[in-house]
């Protein structure tokens, strides 16, 4: 990289793609914003693959470079977190419910947005995106608009006189009904999209993310693309 030049591709975003709802709908996002798009997937050592599975079909359908990141030993490191200690299990229930604390990974958001604007920088792209929303703020503080200034500030600071990339979430004041609603009017291929915490061949619908999934659809009134163990079991918000 030439030091000297600080000029971002204004076409160009990456896009953190976990395989889930919510970032295949940002991969919708930018591709109807006619963005050449760069996916970044981290594998952290996160207990099942499906949603890494999942992000290489969504990247895909989209024509994107796609790019796995190898940080499996550090999420070996993690432990106490139900998505990367297999001693801890998987909560049932509500989203927003205190149990669901327990998937929370330590730093999360910051080590994964942190390694995406790394290659945004390299690659001079003009975005860095992340699919984080509202229905997160109860439990997740890398999520919060807080969260977002913060890491803004942070990336100016790290990449002065580098091609700075701007962090967009743009979905940071959404539920997670307006994603649904948003993903399906752009048709993103949300059926390629991987929510569930627990692995399997198909969702459970009873954790605290496949919960959040059904009850996106049944509130934006939508076809759900998604197949369920169990699309009954109701939870009361907390």
């Amino acid at each position: 990289m030439d030091q000297d030049d600080t000029r971002s591709d204004p076409f160009t975003a990456v896009v953190v793609l976990s395989g889930g709802m919510d970032s295949t709908t940002l991969m919708a996002h930018y591709a109807a914003l006619h963005h050449s798009l760069i996916a970044v997937t981290v594998d952290y050592g996160q207990r099942h693959h499906r949603e890494i599975e999942s992000a290489r079909s969504v990247a895909a359908h989209y024509g994107a470079r796609h790019h796995v990141v190898d940080l499996r030993s550090f999420g070996s490191l993690l432990t106490g977190s139900a998505l990367t200690d297999e001693q801890v299990t998987v909560p049932d229930g509500h989203y927003a419910e205190q149990s669901m604390r327990a998937t929370v990974v330590p730093n999360r958001n910051a080590v994964l947005a942190n390694v995406a604007v790394s290659i945004g920088v390299a690659h001079r792209a003009a975005i860095v995106a992340l699919g984080m929303h509202a229905g997160d703020h109860f439990i997740y503080p890398d999520c919060r608009p807080a969260f977002v200034d913060g890491l803004r500030d942070l990336v100016a600071v790290a990449n002065e006189g580098f091609a700075i990339p701007r962090v967009e979430a743009p979905f940071i004041d959404w539920s997670k009904t307006d994603i649904a609603t948003h993903g399906t009017r752009l048709g993103a291929p949300l059926e390629l999209s991987w929510s569930c915490y627990k692995g399997g061949d198909r969702h459970c619908g009873t954790c605290g993310t496949c919960y959040e999934r059904r009850e996106a659809f049944r509130n934006a009134a939508l076809p759900d693309p998604t197949d369920y163990l169990d699309d009954v079991t109701a939870y009361p918000a907390p």
